[in-house]
């Protein structure tokens, strides 16, 4: 199935979501990577305030390449979310409700995921460059001294991903190869 939905999310939009399904995401979004949500941690521990509104909130684990000149941001493809995994479950119970990576994740993630009503969408490895395309303004807000790593808050139009996990925890990593078999055994 396909969704153009809007960030950032609401439970209904998650709700509606299958492991599988192709999204066109449009919104707003934020960039961070391991040392920002490192960072994210450390700061709700001290009883500090995240960078951008946690609520409904996308994060796109990338740290984008300098823009060209006449662009708005340079390649940005996805970097591997296990890196995020011990800070993941973290951001989720506060109301983040969407993640843009590849790779798998941990099943603490993924119990986050559950409760709190969140999905985990890949951004295809190797397509920074026509993923860039779908950024349509990019603005550093927190941590420059991080470099590209800095978080970004990014407009986003159509963004095309794909449901890897979904609220329920349905994953196409582990259920993909499954259907593809069993499709295979029917032929």
């Amino acid at each position: 199935m396909e969704h153009h939905i809007s960030a950032p999310l609401t439970k209904e939009q998650t709700r509606q979501l299958k492991c599988g399904d192709r999204v066109y995401l449009s919104g707003i979004i934020y960039t961070a990577r391991d040392a920002a949500h490192k960072r994210f941690v450390e700061t709700l521990e001290q009883g500090g305030e995240l960078p951008f509104p946690i609520e409904g909130s996308v994060i796109y684990y990338v740290g984008p390449s300098p823009a060209a000149p006449g662009h708005v941001i340079g390649s940005a493809g996805p970097t591997t979310s296990y890196r995020m995994d011990a800070y993941a479950p973290s951001l989720l119970k506060l109301g983040q409700l969407g993640m843009i990576g590849k790779g798998k994740r941990n099943a603490e993630v993924i119990a986050a995921m559950k409760e709190a009503g969140a999905v985990y969408l890949g951004a295809v490895g190797g397509a920074g460059a026509l993923l860039a395309k779908s950024i349509k303004e990019a603005e550093i807000i927190a941590y420059p001294d991080l470099g590209a790593e800095a978080v970004r808050r990014l407009r986003v139009e159509e963004m095309p991903l794909l449901v890897l996990i979904d609220c329920e925890g349905h994953n196409l990593y582990e259920e993909g190869p499954q259907n593809w078999l069993n499709e295979q055994q029917g032929s």
